[in-house]
């Protein structure tokens, strides 16, 4: 296998149904998680799978997964869930919601525990390890490499029943927590940084601006520096001291910085200007293309698509329930009752759409220190 994966089988399983609880690296962690276990296994899976078409239909037959919208509350998940475990089978959930963009396992939210207690099945902690190594989220390309994937604990319903909710959550965020934000092994590529702009966007020099890479480099397009992206992880600037040692390093900086803008005074001007295909969500069946190479310009308060056009539309903050990156660079807006999803090219960043979302909904909440960015 090309993942250089070393799968290690869950040997002291019981002959009964798990909620199993994994950190996600790629997009095979479920397939790697798969192999460990002999039984049969629901896997929670964000809705966008299923409006693939005939896609989606072969993924209903082959692991019917339980559909969840990504970041927002779904009861009938929830309830899918009861339903599975009630009748013996095995869920799979990665509680993040996201695969990491820096290395390190990104934010879990506390309503795992919730769902937890009411499934009342043993939980097996799973973890990936060395997953951002061989393929970081923002990349097309696999590196040579190692990883590993394996069951590190399991947690009883006796032990866990007996916990708060605080500790449970505790539990199970240190249980998943993976920091691969360092040099811990070897990772060779001749494409290491390609699309590494697809999940920076502040320069330590610039602030807000834009990258572009190739090969094992990758430069900003503001002020013109130029780094590498080394085999084993580290970032060196040429002819100058790259003011951070691994991408993870960087990716604290940038949400640090993003929490520390007030966004809501960018609304003259806008943050970034990106070109990318609209389309709706056709929930659990397909997506139908409404506009294609559209400007898209994002504000501190809201989207504008085609602005200055006839067809010009703007899509406020105030009026959205969520805001998500799905694969390494799509961007879907929860508008009202409906999901629209903007791709644009293999540079296309959508996170940086995610993160100035939230912080914006963080300073109107009047949740000026939040930390919370929507990973």
């Amino acid at each position: 296998m090309k993942y250089g994966v070393k799968v290690e089988k869950f040997k002291d399983q019981e002959d009964r149904p798990y909620l199993i609880l994994l950190n996600h690296q790629t997009a095979f962690d479920q397939f790697f998680m798969g192999m460990s276990f002999k039984t049969p296994i629901y896997y929670v899976a964000t809705e966008d799978i299923f409006s693939m078409g005939f896609v989606s239909d072969l993924l209903r037959f082959a692991v019917n997964p339980i559909p969840i919208k990504k970041q927002a509350t779904d009861v009938g998940a929830v309830m899918n869930c009861i339903r599975v475990a009630k009748e013996g089978g095995t869920i799979c959930i990665a509680p993040e919601g996201n695969r990491t963009y820096s290395g390190k396992t990104e934010y879990i939210n506390p309503a795992i525990v919730t769902l937890a207690k009411k499934l009342k099945l043993p939980i097996a902690l799973y973890r990936i390890e060395g997953g951002f190594g061989i393929h970081p989220r923002w990349s097309d390309r696999t590196r040579k490499g190692k990883m590993r994937s394996y069951v590190s604990e399991v947690i009883m319903p006796e032990e866990f029943s007996a916990m708060t909710d605080e500790e449970l959550a505790v539990r199970i965020s240190e249980g998943l927590f993976v920091d691969e934000a360092k040099a811990d092994g070897i990772f060779e590529s001749d494409f290491k940084a390609e699309y590494i702009e697809r999940a920076a966007y502040v320069c330590p020099f610039c602030g807000f601006s834009e990258f572009e890479s190739h090969g094992n480099e990758f430069f900003c397009k503001t002020c013109g520096k130029t780094a590498v992206y080394g085999e084993d992880k580290r970032i060196t600037g040429k002819g100058f001291k790259f003011p951070f040692e691994f991408f993870g390093e960087w990716y604290d900086y940038q949400t640090d910085f993003v929490n520390g803008t007030d966004v809501t005074e960018y609304t003259e001007r806008p943050l970034f200007i990106d070109e990318a295909t609209v389309k709706k969500v056709i929930i659990r069946k397909n997506k139908k293309t409404l506009r294609k190479n559209s400007e898209l310009l994002l504000y501190g308060d809201r989207i504008v698509i085609d602005e200055g056009k006839e067809n010009e539309w703007t899509i406020p903050f105030s009026e959205l329930s969520a805001v998500s990156v799905l694969g390494k660079n799509k961007l879907n807006v929860y508008y009202g009752t409906e999901v629209f999803q903007f791709s644009g090219s293999k540079r296309f960043n959508a996170l940086k759409y995610v993160n100035i979302y939230y912080r914006w909904k963080n300073i109107k909440e009047g949740n000026i220190n939040g930390k919370f960015l929507g990973l």
